[in-house]
């Protein structure tokens, strides 16, 4: 078992995700960045769909009752156990305190521990929506979480991510971009708002121009559908993200993922993809 001693502001369990429940209501959700959880998850010996931890920029602390082994990937952070500064792969004695600290690079840290974090899982994933309340409830100071059995599988872990002050995505653009003047979205840097959540980035820079007028009955919503509210400011849909939208969508970015590790007032650029 684990206990928390600080859970930080938002420190949640998360795996790869429940997929296809979408004609239900259910968005996918899990890990925002998917490569970073398996990369710790590879590096103690668990399968890619281990439940880890998710962290958002001041970490959290861990107290292990028993010996275990741990990894912590995603966002830079200094890490240390018994406040003794450690790297890598890490061997938790029995009772013994693991502080991820606050985020320098990055956002959100990933903890695997071998076993995986062994909560119930809901609808095939142990991932928590912080839209519907789906999965276990966010890490609290004092909550307890089970672990599971140690595989003792070791498999290449790949590469830390770099993070960049400005990215660019691609976009396919549909099924609504003739509602608004979308060239005017390729040629605007934007800026990540501190808005932003594991539902959407909202992003800040010039309003969208309105090519048409009127309203449209609720649409579905994918994972990356960038939508343009009222405000004409573009906002692009994360994991935890609602499966209907009443405001057009007027595109798709490729990979969300550079996203999940974006600090507010990062600049955001678009490309255009090819619809083939």
């Amino acid at each position: 078992m684990i206990t928390v001693v600080r859970s930080g502001p938002l420190t949640t369990v998360q795996d790869l995700g429940r997929p296809g429940y979408a004609h239900l209501g259910v968005p996918r959700s899990g890990a925002l960045d998917g490569p970073a959880l398996k990369r710790a998850n590879a590096l103690v010996g668990n399968p890619a769909e281990a439940a880890g931890l998710e962290t958002t920029l001041m970490g959290c602390a861990l107290r292990f009752e028993e010996a275990a082994r741990v990894a912590v990937t995603g966002a830079s952070a200094v890490v240390k156990l018994d406040k003794k500064p450690v790297e890598g792969v890490i061997e938790v004695p029995a009772g013994s305190v693991l502080d991820i600290g606050r985020a320098t690079a990055g956002v959100r840290s990933y903890v695997a521990v071998a076993g995986g974090i062994d909560v119930e899982p809901v609808l095939g994933s142990r991932s928590t929506d912080t839209l519907s309340g789906l999965g276990p409830a966010k890490l609290t100071d004092g909550a307890v979480l089970p672990i599971g059995t140690a595989a003792g599988l070791f498999v290449e872990a790949g590469s830390p991510a770099n993070y960049h002050a400005e990215l660019e995505l691609g976009v396919w653009l549909g099924p609504r971009d003739d509602w608004f003047q979308c060239r005017e979205l390729f040629v605007t840097a934007y800026k990540i708002s501190p808005m932003s959540n594991r539902i959407g980035c909202r992003l800040a820079g010039s309003a969208l121009t309105r090519a048409k007028a009127g309203e449209l009955p609720s649409e579905g919503v994918v994972l990356g559908a960038v939508q343009v509210p009222a405000d004409g400011q573009p906002l692009i849909f994360l994991a935890d993200h609602p499966t209907t939208g009443g405001y057009p969508v007027i595109g798709v970015v490729d990979d969300v993922t550079p996203l999940a590790q974006a600090r507010p007032g990062t600049t955001v650029r678009f490309r255009a993809l090819p619809l083939d």
